[in-house]
């Protein structure tokens, strides 16, 4: 008896949670009469309570209620019914099953990757794989389906079957391609997982060979988790290889160097570029070395690369400038920076957040507030008045 009112207890909650999203839905008229998603949210209701209630009856008990619904399937429907299970494998596949049996409903690219999705968020590798296979014999592979698989076996740690995954496209018709490999590899790294983005490139190797693009997305990865060392391994291998390194790449390891205090050798980085491939370096990379320098009071070097920008044609941005304003006032050149800030043609909130923050970290508080009455409505604070 209790363990009867518990299940009943759990179907309602469920219920409950679907209702909710149905009245959400409800309530934007405009989203429903859009034609790209015609679904009736109450035949949505009953088929998702039906897939919950019956997930673990046998085939033809649960397509007997699915069929008695009376619902309008489709596509949208499909993917509406995945949208409601996102981490359930159970209920989306048995209602996979079912469209399979229905004769006038037929699978897309769009509905098998989303499934791909809800296989690989609730760990189930094994159907994982085997709707992979499907997809592969049915020739609906896409670039997505590579990004959806790849993140989930990656994220369980799969990484043979990373590789494997490579092969069996391949075999299918969707042939080795370096485009959908830097794809993945920037999907992976952008996720944290950098480790394993470099074990499918390197195993990969004898079949697509890795470009800058490939690399400079390893050590974009490398950095965003602070792992400095390999990072630098990734930087000579490509070097080894030939290729240059690519810009992004610099300023991410340049970036990541100066977070971990270790000024000099991004100095170092900054120094060999301008000597060897000055014409690369852009505004970015000015903003990142001035800001640097500023903030650690080098303020002579800081104006040296500032005047270094000119004669290139590189204009200096408000978020630049702002840095130089706030490095005039940690050395207490006040009109300097005063000036900087009235030759700016159009400064916005960076510029004059760091000349207030720094007055009153002078204690110049009387300053600090009269900027701030000179003009509220020109630094984007008249929402906030000074009483």
């Amino acid at each position: 008896m209790a363990r009867r009112l518990l299940i009943n207890r759990t179907i309602c909650i469920f219920q409950y949670h679907l209702h909710r999203q149905t009245f959400v839905t409800d309530s934007d008229l405009s989203q429903l009469s859009k034609p790209s998603s015609p679904v009736n949210p109450y035949q949505l209701l009953r088929v998702c309570t039906v897939l919950y209630q019956q997930q673990n009856s046998d085939e033809p008990k649960l397509h007997s209620h699915l069929r008695n619904c009376d619902f309008d399937l489709s596509h949208e429907f499909f993917l509406q019914v995945c949208n409601k299970f996102p981490y359930s494998w159970k209920p989306v596949h048995k209602f996979f099953q079912f469209t399979q049996a229905q004769p006038h409903f037929s699978h897309t690219s769009v509905t098998f990757n989303k499934m791909l999705d809800v296989m690989g968020k609730s760990r189930n590798i094994d159907l994982l794989w085997e709707v992979i296979q499907e997809i592969a014999d049915r020739r609906l592979v896409t670039n997505k389906t590579f990004i959806v698989a790849l993140k989930a076996l990656a994220s369980a740690r799969e990484l043979k079957k990373c590789v494997e995954l490579f092969h069996l496209m391949n075999a299918h018709e969707f042939h080795y391609s370096l485009e959908t490999l830097n794809m993945v590899i920037e999907t992976l790294c952008g996720s944290k997982l950098v480790v394993e983005a470099k074990f499918i490139v390197l195993k990969l190797k004898p079949w697509i060979k890795p470009s800058r693009e490939t690399y400079k997305h390893l050590i974009n990865g490398f950095c965003k988790v602070g792992n400095l060392v390999e990072a630098s391994k990734i930087w000579n291998q490509m070097l080894e290889e030939g290729l240059e390194a690519d810009i992004d790449a610099i300023e991410k390891k340049m970036e990541t160097l100066l977070k971990n205090n270790q000024f000099d050798e991004a100095m170092k980085l900054f120094l060999s570029m301008r000597s060897g491939r000055i014409d690369d370096l852009g505004l970015s990379t000015y903003r990142l070395v001035i800001t640097s320098m500023c903030k650690r009071s080098k303020l002579t070097q800081a104006y040296l690369v500032f005047e270094e920008m000119r004669p290139r044609g590189i204009r200096a941005d408000n978020p630049t400038l702002a840095a130089l304003v706030y490095g005039l006032l940690t050395k207490r050149r006040i009109r300097e920076s005063y000036k900087i800030v009235e030759e700016i043609e159009n400064p916005d909130i960076s510029v004059y957040h760091g000349l207030i923050k720094r007055l009153l970290r002078l204690k110049m508080a009387r300053e600090a507030t009269q900027v701030f009455r000179e003009d509220p409505n020109r630094i984007g604070l008249d929402q906030y008045p000074v009483h």
